[in-house]
């Protein structure tokens, strides 16, 4: 199941290839982004395959709307890593490899000879990223970590507690994506030292310190310094600007949308059109003021926003020289992905590449695979990667 290559520009990481032990989404998203930016990518599952394969709906049994994206431009072999036949298959791709991704808990890892010290015996030279929830080393380092669970444990329940009253998840799986885009942005560093110095390397992405320091870049705030600055009433810690309930969306006379007035001129300009100038430059005056008061700020932002319609506030805020974006729904971004034909599970349509290559474009160069779909290469005693 793949697109001829020769219509395929080689992307940046064209003659790399990486084996990829990681499961559901964090691992399989960061091997996804380095595939499609060239990197030859061959995934082992299990019989039953991946989670990934079956996480919503689709139009095949193994392949859901998120693997159809999530898998592309990879091969699947399936293979039983109790038997030690099939280890030895994963040893030999490694032997090939630049790199390896692998997800499993330390112990898993360590119990299979997978781990970095048994990997880098067969490849002196290869790139050996591991991620897992806490720290190699901490206590931790062999506990469960899903999304949910690291979400709760770098802070985000408890900003969203600050904002709502109660500590709640983000509707989305923050951190195995985060964690996904440290990944391969990892590997990608320990490759150019490998090609500057001939040396692999162990990089590990503890998925509690990679959303600590995700987190903290800008809720941080004041608790940064030693000892900590208060910001008047407020905690040390977290961004007021942020932490508002008032930063949401503005209904208009007919629908929503999300206007950002940023510098002080720009709060002029709307404060004026509203007929509100004086009173609101008065308590507004500074860029200090609209952080610590931002709360009381985006209120006043809401109600004038109900005096136009969305299309007369996107106009005047053209001129006017205001951020502004009308509300987008899920379903308008899928709508506008590029349509493209499964062999097997019919037309679907692409998630784009994060980056832009103007000389190594990415492309989707495979579909997709079925679970173990290229087994039978990676068992048949030649090499996989030719």
């Amino acid at each position: 199941m793949t697109d001829p290559t020769a219509d395929h520009p080689a992307g940046p990481l064209t003659g790399y290839r990486i084996v990829d032990l990681s499961r559901v989404v964090m691992g399989p998203f960061a091997t996804q982004i380095l595939a499609d930016q060239g990197a030859d990518v061959i995934m082992v599952e299990a019989a039953t395959g991946d989670t990934n394969r079956i996480m919503g709906p689709g139009p095949h049994p193994h392949l859901s709307g998120l693997a159809l994206n999530m898998l592309r431009n990879k091969r699947s072999i399936c293979l039983d890593l109790k038997d030690e036949k099939h280890l030895a298959v994963v040893r030999e791709l490694i032997g090939e490899a630049d790199a390896v991704v692998a997800t499993m808990r330390p112990d898993a890892l360590t119990r299979l000879g997978l781990d970095y010290e048994s990997v880098r015996a067969i490849a002196p030279d290869v790139v050996y990223c591991q991620a897992q929830g806490w720290p190699l080393g901490s206590p931790e380092e062999n506990a469960p970590a899903y999304d949910d669970i690291i979400q709760a444990a770098s802070g985000i329940a408890d900003l969203m507690q600050r904002v709502s009253g109660e500590p709640t998840l983000l509707p989305t799986i923050a951190a195995d994506k985060v964690c996904g885009l440290a990944i391969a942005q990892a590997v990608t560093a320990a490759l150019l030292h490998r090609e500057r110095t001939g040396r692999g390397q162990h990089v590990e992405v503890p998925m509690v310190q990679a959303m600590t320091a995700f987190i903290l870049a800008e809720h941080g705030a004041g608790a940064i310094p030693e000892p900590p600055t208060p910001q008047g009433e407020l905690p040390a810690a977290g961004y007021p600007r942020i932490l508002t309930p008032q930063r949401r969306p503005q209904r208009t006379a007919d629908g929503w949308i999300q206007m950002l007035p940023y510098s002080a001129d720009q709060f002029r300009r709307i404060f004026e059109d509203a007929g509100r100038l004086e009173e609101l430059m008065a308590r507004f005056s500074n860029a200090r003021a609209v952080m610590t008061n931002s709360d009381e700020l985006y209120a006043e932002l809401r109600d004038i926003a109900l005096t136009r319609t969305t299309a007369e506030w996107l106009a005047y805020c053209r001129d006017a020289g205001v951020p502004v974006v009308e509300v987008a729904t899920l379903q308008d971004l899928v709508d506008n992905l590029e349509l493209r034909e499964h062999p097997i599970a019919g037309s679907y349509r692409i998630l784009p590449p994060l980056a832009n290559f103007s000389l190594t474009p990415s492309s989707v160069r495979r579909h997709a695979p079925l679970i173990g779909e290229h087994t039978d290469e990676a068992l048949s005693g030649g090499s996989i990667w030719e």
